[in-house]
């Protein structure tokens, strides 16, 4: 989100009046009104597709997108396998998905940056703005965050989203939707690799050769690490880090984190270790390996989230007074800075993407991603297909350009 909304009476009574005046609609205009189609996940963790009324704009700076690309992240498929993350419980129907991008389809009056046929990311995430960490710059932190596809709040797998101006981010003409629904992901490892400080010239151990691990492994390089190597245990993951382009990689073994530690270490031809450490697994093995390859005086970073609660070597953090921090989705500039990176071509987004799926076909890419094939998997919105989502890369005139539902 770009900046803080006010939250003045004036502005209140505007959205008042604004959704009363939306919600006044003839029975001729709703049976001639397109639909809503979605992909919907239920309670007792069955997949469906529902015919819904398309999304009203709820208040007078909120636009209407036609999503074209939706990347599936690992949070929506435990949702369809555990019906849960943590507090959050899927007690009534939901629509997942909330790595996105598509088209500006309609614009509250007081919209002012974008207009219709706008090509955009989504920021699936909106704060309260009136809180001490929205209004501190730490809206990802708010307590009554609306998050897509987070229970209650519905996520992006349909043919329509509405969503506030600012959190739209308007894609450079040379960019596709198909990398544009990977902003979401890319900014993540924004956030956390800028939350490691000055890269520049650093070492940097990456654990976890998934999406995050692999964005987290490119933007460090982005940011001028010196040496940035992933590790994980799955050998054609390593593989494929390979190819998108880790100076090196080091296979896990089953062993004491220290042994693992020092084989690593040994590899990268680092003494005393690594300057910055960043675990995208949340795996205990990989957290203490990680810790023990650490430099006195490092910075660990945690972004991958796994078992609630592990046996952390809190006493090397301490012996080495290391720096730990926790990262939480991102936060203001993470966005901007990620579209900024691909726009340079410091980051490519391309070869992440391996399996593209028709919205028809949804429940078949979770299935995909459930079992770890391949990287990154796409449904296109209804209607959409591969040929439109990559080759449509300069903004459409008029809204007709669009595939038809």
């Amino acid at each position: 989100m770009s900046e803080v909304i006010s939250s003045s009476a004036d502005v209140y009574d505007s959205n008042i009046a604004f959704a009363e005046n939306m919600s006044l609609t003839s029975p001729e205009d709703q049976s001639t009104a397109p639909i809503n189609k979605t992909f919907v996940l239920s309670p007792t963790k069955q997949f469906s597709y529902e015919d819904r009324s398309v999304p009203e704009l709820r208040t007078p700076r909120h636009v209407r997108v036609r999503v074209v690309a939706t990347g599936l992240c690992g949070s929506d498929v435990h949702y369809w396998q555990h019906g849960r993350i943590g507090r959050y419980v899927v007690e009534s129907p939901i629509t997942l998905g909330h790595e996105s991008a598509g088209i500006v389809e309609a614009c509250g009056p007081e919209v002012k940056e974008l207009s219709v046929g706008d090509r955009v990311a989504l920021e699936p995430g909106v704060g309260c703005n009136t809180c001490e960490t929205c209004r501190g710059g730490r809206y990802n932190l708010c307590e009554s965050m609306q998050f897509a596809a987070t229970p209650p709040y519905d996520g992006t797998l349909s043919a329509f989203y509405c969503l506030p101006e600012e959190c739209c981010y308007k894609l450079p003409s040379h960019i596709s939707f198909r990398e544009g629904a990977l902003v979401e992901p890319l900014s993540i490892a924004v956030h956390c690799c800028g939350l490691a400080g000055n890269l520049q010239g650093k070492s940097v151990a990456v654990f976890g050769a998934g999406p995050i691990g692999l964005l987290c492994c490119a933007v460090a390089q982005a940011f001028g690490a010196a040496k940035v190597i992933v590790i994980d245990a799955v050998a054609n993951r390593l593989a494929f880090a390979t190819e998108f382009g880790a100076d090196d990689t080091y296979m896990m073994e089953a062993a004491f984190p220290e042994t693992n530690a020092q084989k690593l270490m040994e590899k990268a031809r680092l003494d005393t270790g690594f300057d910055v450490v960043v675990d995208a697994t949340g795996a205990e093995p990989c957290i203490n390996c990680g810790v023990a390859a650490l430099k006195r005086g490092g910075v660990f970073v945690q972004a991958g989230l796994g078992s609630p609660s592990i046996a952390f070597p809190i006493g090397q953090i301490c012996d080495k007074e290391a720096t730990l921090k926790g990262s939480f989705r991102y936060g203001p500039g993470d966005y901007k800075l990620a579209i900024q990176l691909l726009d340079s071509n410091r980051v490519r987004l391309h070869s992440l993407i391996t399996h593209d799926f028709a919205f028809s076909d949804a429940e078949q890419a979770f299935a995909n991603v459930a079992n770890r094939v391949g990287i990154k998997s796409l449904i296109y919105g209804p209607g959409i297909d591969r040929t439109f989502a990559e080759s449509c890369v300069e903004q459409p005139r008029h809204t007709s350009d669009l595939p038809k539902l």
